[in-house]
């Protein structure tokens, strides 16, 4: 936005100091001013003549010497005030250049302020933090469009070749390249969907509601029992009445993804999926947890990157896109929450998301 050009900070602080100091001392002179003509008697009193001066000659003498006084105070409040506010102000003179550079692109500059605690000290110290979370932020975008463009790619790949393999060999079954390719578009159609979703949780644009997580996840392990029997997966699900305010379709998605992340990544064979809800303070806690291959913590963290799927975690018909934790991530920060990964020493995953209760 354009705006006229103004004086200085620098310049308005010595324009302040001066004017203080002129009305402190013109104050003081008009107390000595007050002081002559009330307790100074009329008539010759002081002098070393016969007849001192009088009254009128103090004040006579007074004048020019209280104007001098003024003028003096002017010239050292301003040279004073432009030396004092240039001291003052030279903090925000680094942070004014840190956010500069900043806007030009450059997040990895820190002011990093000597000193004492004071309010300059506090306000580069939050700028040197939002520009690490602005730096962390901006890395990992840059990996997510990364690894969103080489996901995006396979499958385009994929079906280029096998267009391809069909124009060259038009013998070829029909039949077996149609399933292929169905299947192939089925997944980058997930993966859009997916990415979509991801945006949408991310800009916050729903419209909250009162939501039941205990119904939700009822909801969403009703809707992955027939995956969950056909891998011999069992779904024990329980808890209290989970209270909160959000997107119910949101919602829906994040605890449909965490039980299907527990059905997926679980034993081969034989193992459980169990889902709760409860309530703590002033939060509501839904807590996944399954079976299946022991994690360490390093690995566990690494989960809730995009397209992140964890060792000895391979595709298959079910592994879904890669941004199943998340997803779960950005609808849990949506919704003013948090989402923790908690290995589990006899092997399996422990998932908590903590949501705000209603009211």
């Amino acid at each position: 936005m354009a705006r006229k050009p103004g004086l200085s900070v620098r310049l308005k602080l010595t324009l302040s100091y001066a004017g203080f100091l002129m009305v402190a001392g013109g104050l003081l002179l008009a107390v000595v001013w007050v002081f002559l003509l009330r307790y100074v008697p009329e008539g010759p009193r002081f002098g070393t003549g016969p007849s001192g001066p009088d009254r009128s000659d103090l004040l006579d003498a007074f004048r020019p010497r209280a104007i001098q006084a003024l003028v003096a105070l002017l010239v050292f409040g301003l040279v004073g005030g432009w030396l004092l506010a240039g001291r003052m102000l030279a903090p925000l003179t680094r942070i004014t250049h840190a956010t500069r550079l900043a806007t030009a692109g450059s997040l990895s500059h820190r002011i990093h302020l000597e000193g004492r605690n004071d309010e300059f000290r506090q306000l580069a110290d939050d700028f040197d933090s939002m520009l690490a979370r602005l730096e962390a932020h901006d890395a990992e975008q840059q990996r997510f469009a990364a690894n969103a463009s080489h996901e995006l790619r396979t499958p385009l790949a994929i079906t280029q070749t096998l267009l391809e393999v069909a124009r060259n060999d038009p013998e070829r079954d029909t039949g077996e390249l149609i399933d292929r390719l169905m299947h192939v578009n089925t997944r980058a159609i997930d993966l859009t969907e997916a990415l979509l979703l991801l945006s949408r949780a991310d800009r916050r644009a729903f419209t909250r509601e009162p939501v039941d997580l205990s119904l939700i996840t009822e909801e969403a392990a009703e809707t992955l029992l027939p995956l969950a029997e056909q891998r011999g997966i069992t779904i024990d699900t329980g808890g209290d009445v989970a209270q909160t305010a959000g997107s119910h379709a949101l919602l829906l998605q994040l605890a449909i993804n965490l039980v299907h992340n527990a059905i997926v990544h679980n034993l081969p064979e034989g193992g459980t999926v169990r889902v709760a809800t409860r309530v703590e303070g002033g939060e509501v806690v839904l807590e996944v947890e399954n079976s299946g291959a022991r994690l360490t913590p390093q690995l566990a963290a690494t989960l809730t990157e995009p397209f992140q799927r964890g060792s000895d975690r391979a595709r298959s018909d079910h592994s879904g896109v890669g941004l199943g934790l998340a997803i779960v991530r950005s609808i849990a920060a949506a919704h003013d929450g948090s989402l923790t990964l908690t290995p589990l020493d006899e092997g399996g995953l422990r998932v908590t998301v903590r949501l705000p209760a209603a009211g």
